[in-house]
């Protein structure tokens, strides 16, 4: 197919990249010309601005990091968009925002998917992406064959709106089961109980949560590589509080989480990876958090 991208950073990139090894003729765009330029050397042609991008293109990718950037890039790609275009917006974005850019599309000729992701930048390098996805069944089947081939799972919930609520919900739980964990691991050091213990019983007495399976071993790591910054949460953050409002939910929980996102940027750790969230908890409690080692497993009897 002739595909699109725009927005080649963490993500946006390595699904262009992923694009041009599959075989697509790729045209992309970014603010940063040194990425288009990276990726033309690997065989896609670099476009002079969104609107290029889509007079080029059959289906075009967008990851851009807010609301505000998705509507103002598309609507420069628009006004090149042929009649019977797709937009695929991979960024993470208001419900309401969603559905008045679909109805702005439409109402020239162009389609819109919505398709937030989980997974990150090593998912999006790895082709592990899970898409989640709300539009028309037509559009969603039109672009399924490429989400197959980026990811390893796609999920359509309904219409325009539906799949960044899906994501909006994922968010949610990730955010509040990583802090709940580090204030709890606070409480235990704090009060002298070894964590690596601590650890061991909670995955053992059923308690466990995504934070203790799969982020906690490597609560002694900083200053990692960002590939989902701390402001990119908090700004998560604040779409999930405004969704919540939009439909009438209570929402303690998620307030107090994009209180916690806001203090950690405001502290300075914006532009650092969202795992160093531990930073931010370690600073609130005044106690460090370290992890002993697993001990080695014992080798089995021959």
């Amino acid at each position: 197919m002739r595909v699109g991208a725009i927005g080649l950073g963490n993500i946006g990139g390595a699904i262009a990249a992923n694009l041009i090894e599959d075989g697509h003729a790729v045209a992309v765009f970014d603010l940063a010309p040194e990425r288009a330029r990276a990726l033309a050397e690997r065989g896609a042609s670099a476009a002079a601005d969104p609107a290029a991008v889509a007079r080029a293109s059959e289906v075009t990718f967008l990851s851009l990091p807010t609301p505000e950037a998705v509507a103002s890039v598309a609507e420069a790609w628009l006004a090149g968009a042929p009649a019977g275009s797709v937009l695929v917006d991979l960024s993470t974005n208001s419900p309401a925002a969603v559905r008045a850019l679909g109805a702005r599309l439409a109402g020239s000729g162009a389609s819109l998917l919505e398709a937030p992701l989980t997974g990150g930048a090593p998912g999006a390098r790895a082709r592990q992406l899970v898409f989640l996805l709300g539009g028309e069944p037509a559009v969603v089947e039109r672009c399924r064959p490429l989400l197959e081939r980026l990811g390893r799972a796609v999920f359509h919930f309904g219409p325009l709106g539906a799949g960044n609520t899906a994501k909006l919900v994922n968010s949610l739980l990730a955010f509040t089961s990583t802090w709940v964990s580090l204030e709890g691991l606070s409480l235990a050091a704090r009060s002298g109980l070894d964590l690596r213990t601590l650890v061991e019983a909670v995955r053992t007495g059923g308690a466990s949560n995504f934070f203790i399976d799969r982020m906690v071993e490597a609560i002694g790591q900083r200053g990692r590589p960002a590939n989902f910054s701390l402001a990119l949460a908090a700004k998560d953050a604040g779409l999930i509080e405004a969704a919540m409002a939009e439909q009438g939910v209570p929402a303690p929980v998620a307030a107090a989480m994009a209180g916690v996102f806001r203090a950690a940027v405001a502290g300075g750790l914006g532009d650092r990876d969202w795992s160093d969230l531990v930073e931010h908890a370690e600073r609130e409690a005044g106690q460090k958090l370290e992890l002993r080692p697993k001990p080695a497993a014992e080798p089995r009897p021959a």
